[in-house]
């Protein structure tokens, strides 16, 4: 699946969005304006100005909308979902090269609010995957105390965890001591 730069950072953003709500983690990530002014400057997300209460309300609501994309059971669902986001971002494609990257398109419109700016840009991105018949990429980690999202980019389709290292290892190595508990009996 071959997957242009702006798309792939508009997944990671979107993964990291969904993954700061309270469902996926201990506390909620985006607790205050501050936590918001932090995500956007760590995800280089451009043109949002100054940001309010009213922002941190408006990516707070866009959040959930993103995370019921990835609850979504078909890609029916998931298209019905992402159209709704897109359309009340009031999407404006837009080509554009800035900051050192090659051209790319951003969906926003000028002057947009950082809600609607990932709106528009993470849900076209969103788009693309279920366009591609790819629906099924879009997944909750499998680990039984995580439910990070994450975007299974792997060939064959067939990563269960968000993080190989952190929760795929530490299933793997209590599966093993539970065999070896067993086998000593």
């Amino acid at each position: 699946m071959l997957i242009p730069h702006d798309t792939r950072k508009a997944l990671d953003v979107v993964v990291d969005l969904v993954n700061t709500a309270p469902e996926s983690e201990p506390h909620d990530r985006l607790a205050d304006v501050e936590a918001l002014s932090a995500f956007a400057r760590i995800h280089d997300v451009s043109d949002v100005g100054t940001l309010g209460e009213a922002d941190l309300r408006a990516v707070r609501a866009v959040r959930a909308r993103f995370a019921d994309v990835f609850a979504a059971p078909d890609a029916e669902a998931a298209a019905e979902l992402i159209n709704r986001l897109v359309a009340a971002a009031g999407t404006t494609p837009r080509l554009t090269n800035h900051d050192g990257f090659d051209w790319h398109v951003h969906y926003f419109a000028p002057g947009a609010s950082m809600a609607e700016h990932l709106a528009a840009d993470c849900g076209m991105a969103l788009a693309f995957i279920v366009t591609s018949g790819e629906q099924e990429r879009l997944r909750r980690c499998e680990a039984p105390d995580c439910r990070h999202a994450f975007v299974d980019l792997s060939r064959n389709r067939s990563r269960r965890y968000c993080d190989s290292r952190t929760c795929g290892n530490r299933l793997h190595v209590a599966a093993y001591r539970a065999r070896r508990k067993e086998a000593s009996g």
